[in-house]
């Protein structure tokens, strides 16, 4: 394998063949400088590795976990993922995959439709741009499924609201809010969502293409609406958790009425009912 750096030319397939594209979330992050070692290329950037993989193929790996190929056959890309699989932190049983097939056109240059991403040219740039929104795409499809788990259980809460019952216990509700942080912290943090790539800085004339790309895999709108769906967990399992500290002290304070009480009627019954 040798190394495609990103800003230059990029060998593909004929123009008349359309270019099969899948992008894969394998796990937590994924070691860039170890895979690169282990290779024996020169060093990635420090979010991203491109690579060349057998005679046509090409792969784009993110630091984050995800990982699109280029013009490879199923078996090709699994034998890769193989190779990079020790190398991935935390990997997923069943990582989210996500299928396109690029064809060359002119004058549709970033049109994705019925699975078709149409692009002006194979060129390394515009093909890294594919591989962030296809990477970004793949990362909300696997946290919009995180995100449903989590509100369906959510969910009892809000109707024991309703009913003025709250019978969860704490560490439940702590689990969730800290489910909903770390989805958080993916989305915001690490994998950048609505931030651009980097090179779209020093390539400014590629902004538009991106731009379309991200509208048309409705990358904004899906992190909008997964941000409002963790709020609402988050603010839920909160409120909850407060009543629930609530009736707490409410017991405590009875509790401590209660020994208060008792304490009084002794000493009554040591004055005048016991006898001397």
């Amino acid at each position: 394998m040798t190394t495609v750096n990103p800003v230059t030319a990029l060998e593909a397939p004929a123009a008349d063949s359309d270019i099969a594209v899948r992008a894969y979330f394998l796990g937590q992050s994924i070691d860039l400088r170890a895979i690169a070692q282990a290779m024996e290329i020169s060093a990635p950037l420090p979010t991203l590795l491109m690579i060349a993989i057998g005679d046509r193929g090409q792969g784009v790996l993110f630091s984050y976990g995800a990982v699109v190929l280029f013009g490879l056959s199923e078996a090709a890309e699994q034998g890769f993922i193989a190779t990079v699989t020790p190398h991935i932190n935390a990997p997923f049983d069943r990582p989210e995959t996500e299928a396109a097939t690029i064809r060359l056109s002119a004058n549709s240059s970033g049109k994705v439709q019925d699975g078709l991403i149409f692009l002006s040219s194979l060129d390394a740039l515009r093909l890294q741009l594919v591989a962030d929104v296809m990477a970004k795409s793949v990362v909300l499809a696997h946290y919009e499924i995180g995100a449903a788990a989590v509100f369906d259980r959510i969910e009892p809460y809000a109707a024991e609201l309703q009913r003025r019952r709250v019978r969860v216990q704490g560490d439940q509700l702590l689990k969730q809010i800290g489910q909903t942080l770390t989805i958080q912290h993916k989305i915001v943090g690490r994998v950048e969502i609505v931030d651009k790539p980097e090179l779209l800085w020093e390539y400014p004339e590629l902004d538009l293409l991106y731009h379309r790309l991200e509208d048309e895999y409705e990358i904004r709108d899906r992190h909008s609406a997964l941000e409002r769906k963790l709020d609402l967990v988050s603010r839920t399992a909160e409120t909850v958790l407060d009543l629930q500290r609530q009736q707490t002290g409410l017991r405590l304070e009875w509790y401590v009425v209660l020994l208060i009480v008792v304490e009084v009627l002794l000493s009554l019954y040591d004055l005048f009912v016991r006898p001397r």
